[in-house]
Protein backbone atom coordinates (compact mmCIF):
# COMPACT_ATOMS: atom_id res chain seq x y z
CA UNK A 1 0.00 0.00 0.00
CA UNK A 2 1.32 3.30 -0.78
CA UNK A 3 2.47 6.13 1.58
CA UNK A 4 0.98 9.66 0.56
CA UNK A 5 1.97 13.13 1.43
CA UNK A 6 -0.25 15.55 3.38
CA UNK A 7 0.19 18.79 3.38
CA UNK A 8 -1.73 21.25 5.53
CA UNK A 9 -2.07 25.01 4.63
CA UNK A 10 -3.17 27.67 6.89
CA UNK A 11 -5.77 29.45 4.82
CA UNK A 12 -3.82 29.77 1.63
CA UNK A 13 -4.17 25.82 0.58
CA UNK A 14 -6.17 26.59 -2.88
CA UNK A 15 -3.13 28.97 -3.85
CA UNK A 16 -0.38 26.28 -2.89
CA UNK A 17 -2.38 23.97 -4.39
CA UNK A 18 -2.50 26.07 -7.91
CA UNK A 19 1.49 26.68 -7.64
CA UNK A 20 2.16 23.16 -7.53
CA UNK A 21 -0.06 21.89 -10.47
CA UNK A 22 1.80 24.96 -12.44
CA UNK A 23 5.34 23.77 -11.13
CA UNK A 24 4.53 20.34 -12.05
CA UNK A 25 2.51 20.68 -14.98
CA UNK A 26 -0.31 18.38 -13.93
CA UNK A 27 -4.26 18.76 -13.48
CA UNK A 28 -6.08 19.90 -10.30
CA UNK A 29 -8.59 18.08 -9.31
CA UNK A 30 -12.25 18.46 -7.19
CA UNK A 31 -11.27 20.56 -4.38
CA UNK A 32 -14.11 20.09 -1.04
CA UNK A 33 -14.57 23.03 1.13
CA UNK A 34 -15.38 23.05 4.50
CA UNK A 35 -18.28 24.47 4.16
CA UNK A 36 -19.32 21.43 2.08
CA UNK A 37 -19.33 19.17 5.40
CA UNK A 38 -22.10 18.73 7.61
CA UNK A 39 -22.67 21.49 9.70
CA UNK A 40 -21.95 20.59 13.45
CA UNK A 41 -23.65 23.31 15.88
CA UNK A 42 -20.79 22.35 18.27
CA UNK A 43 -18.30 24.23 15.79
CA UNK A 44 -19.87 26.77 13.54
CA UNK A 45 -18.04 27.70 10.69
CA UNK A 46 -18.03 31.21 9.24
CA UNK A 47 -18.62 32.15 6.02
CA UNK A 48 -14.86 32.35 5.27
CA UNK A 49 -14.32 29.43 6.96
CA UNK A 50 -16.82 27.53 4.43
CA UNK A 51 -14.40 28.60 1.73
CA UNK A 52 -11.75 26.63 3.40
CA UNK A 53 -10.52 23.56 1.69
CA UNK A 54 -11.18 20.56 3.34
CA UNK A 55 -9.67 18.01 1.17
CA UNK A 56 -8.32 17.62 -2.80
CA UNK A 57 -5.07 15.98 -3.81
CA UNK A 58 -2.69 16.13 -7.01
CA UNK A 59 -1.18 13.85 -8.79
CA UNK A 60 2.67 14.38 -9.18
CA UNK A 61 4.73 12.16 -11.53
CA UNK A 62 2.76 9.11 -10.12
CA UNK A 63 2.29 9.98 -6.80
CA UNK A 64 -0.85 11.43 -4.98
CA UNK A 65 -0.11 14.60 -2.96
CA UNK A 66 -2.76 15.21 -0.72
CA UNK A 67 -3.81 18.99 0.43
CA UNK A 68 -6.32 20.33 3.35
CA UNK A 69 -6.41 24.00 4.95
CA UNK A 70 -6.38 23.91 9.22
CA UNK A 71 -9.98 23.38 10.53
CA UNK A 72 -10.02 26.65 12.49
CA UNK A 73 -9.27 27.35 15.64
CA UNK A 74 -6.61 24.05 15.03
CA UNK A 75 -3.19 25.05 15.76
CA UNK A 76 -0.64 25.56 12.84
CA UNK A 77 2.67 25.24 12.61
CA UNK A 78 4.15 25.93 8.86
CA UNK A 79 6.93 23.45 7.02
CA UNK A 80 9.55 21.92 8.73
CA UNK A 81 7.95 18.60 9.69
CA UNK A 82 7.98 16.74 6.11
CA UNK A 83 10.30 17.00 2.84
CA UNK A 84 8.80 16.20 -0.51
CA UNK A 85 11.61 14.53 -3.14
CA UNK A 86 11.61 14.30 -6.47
CA UNK A 87 13.31 11.32 -7.81
CA UNK A 88 13.69 11.72 -11.84
CA UNK A 89 15.52 10.72 -15.04
CA UNK A 90 14.86 14.00 -16.70
CA UNK A 91 17.80 16.48 -15.47
CA UNK A 92 15.66 19.46 -17.49
CA UNK A 93 12.60 18.57 -15.38
CA UNK A 94 14.11 18.20 -12.55
CA UNK A 95 16.06 22.34 -12.80
CA UNK A 96 12.73 23.36 -13.99
CA UNK A 97 10.87 22.51 -11.19
CA UNK A 98 13.79 23.64 -8.77
CA UNK A 99 13.60 27.41 -10.70
CA UNK A 100 10.34 27.34 -10.45
CA UNK A 101 9.78 26.25 -6.73
CA UNK A 102 13.25 28.62 -5.55
CA UNK A 103 10.61 31.99 -6.94
CA UNK A 104 9.62 33.25 -3.69
CA UNK A 105 11.09 30.67 -1.25
CA UNK A 106 14.88 29.77 -0.63
CA UNK A 107 17.58 27.59 -1.82
CA UNK A 108 18.90 25.32 0.83
CA UNK A 109 21.20 23.55 -1.72
CA UNK A 110 21.91 24.61 -4.92
CA UNK A 111 21.47 22.14 -7.81
CA UNK A 112 24.87 19.98 -7.91
CA UNK A 113 26.48 16.83 -8.53
CA UNK A 114 26.55 14.32 -5.54
CA UNK A 115 28.58 11.42 -4.95
CA UNK A 116 25.09 9.85 -5.23
CA UNK A 117 23.72 11.57 -8.52
CA UNK A 118 25.06 13.34 -11.06
CA UNK A 119 22.12 16.14 -10.03
CA UNK A 120 20.70 16.70 -6.46
CA UNK A 121 19.63 19.90 -4.26
CA UNK A 122 17.32 21.29 -2.02
CA UNK A 123 14.75 23.85 -2.04
CA UNK A 124 12.17 25.43 0.21
CA UNK A 125 9.53 27.00 -1.15
CA UNK A 126 7.19 30.04 -0.30
CA UNK A 127 5.08 28.05 1.32
CA UNK A 128 7.51 26.80 4.26
CA UNK A 129 7.56 23.31 2.15
CA UNK A 130 10.98 21.48 1.74
CA UNK A 131 11.58 19.44 -1.63
CA UNK A 132 14.90 17.33 -2.66
CA UNK A 133 15.73 17.04 -6.17
CA UNK A 134 17.48 13.80 -7.20
CA UNK A 135 18.31 12.28 -10.45
CA UNK A 136 18.24 8.90 -11.02
CA UNK A 137 19.74 6.82 -14.28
Amino acid sequence: MPIHAYLTFNGNCREAVQFYADVFDTETNYIMTMGEMPENPEYPLTDEAKNLVMHTHLLIDGSNIMFSDTFPGMPFEQGGTITLALVSSDMDKIKSCFNRLQDGGRVNLELQETSWSKLYGQVTDKFGVSWQFNYEE
